[in-house]
């Protein structure tokens, strides 16, 4: 897909999808508060129709592609449901790391074979009533590890303690999960890096999922780039269990504010900008490609730490936003594990550059409000649907060519 926008200034009012991350975790507590309501305004993107087509399934294989979430949360859900089941996904799945989940799972009663490499999918899983315990986990790597063990805790005979060692990342989809089990009437404790989990039953309850703060990134990415114009965004809240819901903050830095109104929020051009941008992304890994992107566009330096979880993901995404950039004449270094920075060095541009997806949905949409500054072209922009299919129609309806 080759894009070169000519808007001068963005004038749109954009449906934003649902929440993936929420999505998903509302339909890991539905089934296990054997919930009759059917769940509300639920993300239209791949991750979560893996999760329906397989929490609906009556089959004993699940083939969850290249849904991380979905991997996860459902490894858990498994080893709790009685009887033999199997989960695979995609080539880069397999790549992906699922040790930590599968130990942890092991320990407190499950019983969970690899089926090709030892410590990654596929996996043969039998499902059983589980003893739970208490746990050590390492807080350095993906949260969904620890989500996806707190949301079956709850139905452990001795409840689940998960202490948690190091720096703990991503903490505010901890607190989504938390949060979130508690609408559902399960209540849980987390202090001094320790969740606290006791025997109880989740309750049914009519649940909405509200609209996604991570794809809201990519308007103010626009609009930054822009430097004119107004957006509104259609339901999101202040009072969010995201933690991208940040990006409005930290948009400030970079001539974007928002005005928190009664069914969403409405961006506007400031016309100030910092000229270095230097932030933490433990609490919102998925916002780095954003900001990156943003700040090369802007000719504004950045340092960003955090980042450790970012290599795990969808793809290394620190490598291939080096690779990536470079492309449109941005030189990006790793100064240290988990960090990215950008200290003004460039280099010629590609004339024609063909910006990669990597399989990564963030990649392409992160990359694609660049084309504001020059034409380029985006590699399999149907990665999307991943959590935004509407994408690329959404850009077409806010007429930036």
């Amino acid at each position: 897909m080759t894009l070169h926008f000519t808007a001068d200034s963005i004038q749109a009012r954009i449906k934003l999808p649902a929440s993936k991350s929420i999505s998903n975790r509302a339909l890991i507590l539905n089934a296990l508060a054997y919930s009759p309501y059917e769940i509300q305004n639920l993300s239209d993107c791949d991750d979560t129709r893996v999760m329906i087509r397989a929490l609906d399934s009556n089959s004993t294989h699940f083939d969850v592609g290249a849904a991380g979430t979905s991997m996860r949360f459902l490894t858990a859900f498994l080893a709790k449901t009685v009887g033999e089941w199997t989960i695979t996904g995609s080539e880069r799945m397999k790549q992906r790391p699922i040790r930590l989940l599968v130990d942890a799972l092991n320990k407190l009663g499950a019983k969970i074979e690899y089926l090709e490499n030892e410590g990654f999918p596929p996996l043969k899983i039998y499902g059983s009533a589980m003893m739970g315990g208490e746990i050590t986990l390492n807080g350095g790597v993906s949260s969904q590890y620890i989500s996806a063990l707190m949301m079956i805790a709850p139905y452990m005979v001795n409840g689940l303690v998960i202490k948690l060692e190091g720096d703990v990342i991503s903490v505010p989809y901890i607190e989504m999960t938390r949060s979130m089990m508690a609408e559902y009437g399960v209540t849980t404790q987390f202090e001094n890096n320790t969740i606290t989990i006791a025997f109880q039953r989740y309750t049914p309850v009519n649940f909405r999922v509200e609209s996604d703060w991570s794809a809201a990134s990519y308007w103010y990415e626009l609009l930054s780039i822009a430097g004119k114009g107004e957006v509104f965004l259609e339901g999101l809240k202040q009072n969010s269990y995201q933690g991208d819901s940040q990006v409005a903050v930290l948009f400030e830095q970079l001539g974007v504010a928002t005005d928190y109104l009664q069914d969403g929020v409405r961006l506007t051009t400031t016309g100030k900008s910092t000229n270095h941008f230097s932030y933490n992304f433990v609490d919102q890994p998925d916002l780095a490609q954003t900001f990156a992107v943003t700040c090369c566009m802007k000719g504004i330096t950045f340092e960003f730490s955090g980042l450790q979880s970012l290599k795990i993901k969808e793809t290394d995404r620190i490598a291939a936003l080096i690779n990536e950039l470079v492309k449109l004449g941005f030189v990006i270094e790793e100064p240290a594990e988990g960090m990215l920075a950008w200290r003004g060095t460039k280099t010629v541009a590609q004339e024609k550059p063909v910006i990669k997806t990597y399989d990564d949905h963030r990649m392409a949409m992160a990359f694609a409000p660049a084309a504001l500054r020059q034409k380029l072209e985006i590699k399999h922009p149907e990665v999307v649907s991943k959590s935004y299919p509407d994408f690329w129609e959404d850009l077409h309806k806010a007429r930036l060519d």
